[in-house]
């Protein structure tokens, strides 16, 4: 146990499932909360996970909406449950990094669930600091199915996805949450506000669909400063770890009946 923060965290590899206990509270100082964008408190969780120690890599991209845990025991989940859906017929996932919407991250793009679980969205700098040694990469997570989850201090490693050059549609939109203001969204730009804002460009960088590449031999995922930020789908064989399994495809927009909300129903933000 983590005197200063209380982490809980244990990591037990050994047979055929890497188990994983953890009660969520990060091993370094986070932001205030409850804040202005998010009405959550951080509180322990008893959370437990069972990731394959020897994964099968099958090349099959699978939207996954908690892709994988940090080492420190802290959940990755990139998704967010607020969009913005228009009278027209279009609905738009909102990215939780993005200037549209005060989200209430703090500065280790994290914030709370309302079941008081914190989580990342982003890379936490304090959490590769923590981990950090000579070497470029850190390891800092462990992916649902199995494959572990790298930093690289160098950037040496880039995403491949890039804003999409046509234009939006969508008239009389309004955002999910106590702000109903309409507008339209038709002849905008992508700007990376929204999910489907970004596709994927194979070889435009060197990671693949789900932010992972082969290193000495090794299939590994990469966190990256760069959108997709954590990965959105794994390439290997799990069960994921939200409710239902059920979301959009790497890169495209949200499915409906994903429950991802950060805000109670009814104040959804």
């Amino acid at each position: 146990m983590d005197e200063e923060y209380g982490t809980v965290v244990s990591v037990v590899g050994g047979g055929a499932t890497r188990s994983i206990d953890t009660n969520s509270l990060p091993d370094h100082a986070t932001g205030a909360f409850p804040n202005n964008g998010n009405p959550n408190t951080i509180s322990a969780q008893t959370l437990s996970y069972g990731f394959p120690t020897e994964p099968t890599f099958t090349g099959d991209a699978t939207f996954a909406r908690a892709p994988g845990i940090a080492v420190n025991g802290v959940p990755f989940e990139p998704g967010t449950a607020e969009s913005v859906s228009c009278e027209s017929g279009e609905n738009f996932r909102i990215e939780a990094l993005q200037e549209f919407l005060n989200l209430g991250l703090d500065f280790n793009n994290a914030h709370v669930q309302p079941t008081g679980k914190y989580h990342y969205h982003g890379v936490s700098q304090m959490l590769v600091d923590a981990y950090a040694a000579d070497e470029d990469l850190v390891h800092v997570g462990f992916a649902a199915d199995g494959f572990l989850m790298y930093y690289s201090k160098s950037g040496d490693y880039r995403p491949s996805y890039v804003l999409s050059a046509t234009a939006r549609s969508g008239s009389n939109c309004t955002p999910s949450g106590p702000d109903n203001t309409s507008f339209d969204l038709a002849g905008t730009s992508p700007d990376g506000t929204y999910t489907s804002d970004w596709q994927y460009s194979e070889g435009i960088g060197d990671l693949d669909e789900c932010n992972g590449t082969t290193i000495d031999g090794q299939y590994v995922y990469v966190v990256t400063g760069g959108y997709p930020y954590i990965s959105r789908c794994l390439n290997g064989e799990f069960t994921d770890l939200g409710p239902d399994g059920v979301g959009p495809p790497p890169g495209g927009g949200p499915t409906p009946g994903v429950a991802l909300a950060h805000w109670p129903s009814g104040s959804a933000r």
